[in-house]
């Protein structure tokens, strides 16, 4: 049953994710203090970019679908191998995430669905399958910010919804929910989201994507991702 701590019986096969993304203007301002109003929407899209581009790499994603408003954003992801979906609810992140796997379900009613952070620059693939492979055995799983407060990652088996409860302290939300917590050790780069200064500064320790790291190298010089900023 949906909800409840159990092996899933049917394989998962290949997996749809669900990428959410603000548009540019509005995206990471809290990064706003580490790397200015000039430099931050173009690293939003930096993330974005990043992200999707290594998990179009995992063998086991099948599409990427990113919930955008953001003309820029959708030209470019597009361009990118995701499918764009425009956020027609309007109501916030749950509710984008909830219309991206209702359009992802409606060409393949079985799918395995997975909502994915856009702010993973230093994403792995290889660390993505393996929690995909993890994910496959239960109907709903999810793993865990860096700070562990948050969530990056809730995955929904065939049959399965997602039930998406992103935002603030989302890891006790999706515990109570029923949904598995992903306790794999070796996947730094699913758990390491951007919000703030310090965030970013832990994800160019971990190796960004070629998008973020060209962006952050034609900075302005004197700017460092650090909170104190």
């Amino acid at each position: 049953m949906e909800g409840e701590i159990a092996t899933n019986t049917d394989p998962t096969g290949h997996w749809s994710l669900v990428v959410p993304l603000k548009p540019l203007a509005r995206a990471k301002s809290r990064l706003t203090p580490a790397t200015g109003d000039g430099l931050r929407p173009r690293l939003a899209l930096a993330f974005a970019r990043d992200t999707v581009a290594a998990a179009l790499s995992c063998p086991a994603v099948l599409d990427v679908v990113v919930v955008t408003d953001d003309p820029e954003a959708g030209a470019v992801l597009t361009a990118t191998g995701a499918r764009i979906v425009p956020d027609a609810p309007g109501r916030g992140l749950n509710a984008a995430l909830a219309h991206g796997e209702r359009a992802v379900r409606a060409g393949r009613p079985r799918a395995a669905v997975a909502a994915l952070n856009a702010d993973l620059p230093a994403l792995r693939p290889g660390e993505l399958a393996r929690v995909l492979d993890y994910s496959a055995e239960f109907p709903r799983a999810f793993v865990t910010d860096a700070a562990g407060i948050g969530t990056t990652f809730l995955s929904a088996a065939p049959g399965v919804e997602l039930r998406p409860a992103f935002g603030g302290p989302s890891r006790a939300r999706h515990l109570e929910s029923g949904a598995v917590e992903i306790g794999l050790t070796g996947i730094d780069s699913v758990r390491q989201d951007v919000d703030t200064g310090d965030d970013l500064r832990a994800a160019l320790a971990l190796g960004v994507g070629a998008h973020t790291a060209g962006h952050w190298a034609a900075r302005a010089p004197g700017t460092e991702p650090t909170t104190a900023l």
